[in-house]
């Protein structure tokens, strides 16, 4: 597999690591962007790597919820330029789709096109005519809906939307607890990003390969060198600990007050509520991860607009 220049940059926008050795892990891996994230974080270059892409695009990211009906809904909507993503015209269109996605329950992004939009309209109708009247090109990117009690936060305007489903019961379901307890952890979502809800959760493939990924860092470091295997086993075991409060919400140190886990501060506000409650599931969107953002030379532009 082939590799360029913009798969170093990105590797190295993922990892931190130095251009030259993202480089090298490429022509190991024949261009596998996930192993050579691999490789360097065996070789302890890379601390950490995330696997949704930090190059952006334009547009923005929508979540509403009807807590009348529990439903919840957060979407992403791309634009080709920041300024058409604060234009309130774009705005207006993006919260008329989470609507209609939390009333008509479409199965993905081709059937929401067929639902009636607005004045006779399809969503598709509605999106073709926008492109016309702003001029850039729009599209509806994805979008995930729940049902139950819900509690949802947009962060940076639209840059990042989460969306937090809780199992409560009734004194915690309609409580002033529940919500702000939802908004914390949203926020903890949005600012953490954990992969995984809690360490049950973790797959047991992805746990074997990070006890893989540590094995080989101790191994690699010129301290270890000596120690029985039996040893270094007992080390991974150690250390998976921190992996789990580093990759799994319930595990984590609750922002707020890091002498708690989230898990804690969840049981805390059902107490306080005189419930019951637990997070389900969550999503979190971020503004154009995974895409290419449209590079304008502007030296290039004006010497064409001179001609």
């Amino acid at each position: 597999m082939a590799f360029t220049a913009k798969d170093v940059q990105l590797l190295r926008e993922r990892t931190g690591v130095g251009m030259m050795d993202c480089k090298k892990a490429l022509t190991e891996t024949d261009g596998d962007m996930e192993k050579a994230i691999d490789i360097l974080r065996e070789k302890g270059l890379a601390a950490a790597a995330k696997k949704s892409g930090r190059i952006a695009a334009e547009g923005m990211v929508y979540a509403y919820v009807d807590n009348a009906k529990k439903v919840g809904v957060v979407v992403e909507v791309n634009s080709e330029t920041d300024f058409v993503a604060k234009n309130a015209d774009f705005q207006a269109f993006v919260k008329k789709v989470a609507e209609v996605i939390a009333e008509k329950n479409p199965a993905d992004v081709a059937a929401l096109s067929e639902c009636s939009f607005d004045g006779g309209m399809t969503v598709a109708d509605a999106l073709r005519d926008k492109i016309l009247v702003i001029g850039e090109n729009l599209s509806i990117r994805r979008f995930v809906r729940y049902e139950g009690d819900i509690v949802a936060y947009v962060h940076g305007g639209g840059r990042i939307g989460v969306m937090v489903r809780f199992d409560a019961d009734a004194a915690c379901a309609a409580s002033e607890e529940l919500q702000e307890c939802g908004k914390d952890v949203a926020m903890q979502i949005a600012a953490l990003n954990a992969t995984y809800l809690s360490k049950e959760t973790v797959p047991a493939e992805a746990l074997e390969k990070e006890k893989e990924i540590l094995v080989s860092q101790i191994k690699n470091d010129p301290k270890n060198a000596s120690k029985p295997e039996a040893i270094i086993h007992k080390m991974v075991e150690g250390r998976i600990g921190k992996f789990y409060e580093n990759n799994c919400l319930l595990q984590q140190a609750f922002v707020k007050n890091g002498d708690i886990t989230v898990a804690q501060y969840i049981e805390e506000m059902a107490k306080k509520a005189g419930g019951a409650m637990k997070v389900v599931e969550y999503v979190r969107f971020e503004k154009g991860e995974g895409l290419q953002k449209r590079e304008d030379n502007f030296a290039d532009e004006v010497a064409s607009m001179m001609k």
